[in-house]
């Protein structure tokens, strides 16, 4: 008897159930398209993590770098 569970979960991005498996390609995700999406709402800064910023901004531009 094979010990496997057929799980699944809901895509972030479109909510479509996907199997979880090592066959799932994009997992968690249900496709790249899916993937990409995701990917570019991090990259414009529409998902961000709360917190401090790890580099202050600092207004003083005239200092030179070191």
């Amino acid at each position: 008897m094979s010990n496997t569970c057929n799980r699944s979960v809901n895509c972030p991005t479109c909510q479509k159930p996907t199997p979880w498996s090592n066959a799932s390609e994009f997992r968690p995700f249900c496709s790249e398209r899916c993937k990409l999406i995701d990917f570019g709402e991090w990259a414009t800064e529409k998902h961000s993590i709360p917190g401090q910023p790890v580099y202050p901004v600092d207004d003083d531009v005239d200092e030179p770098l070191q």
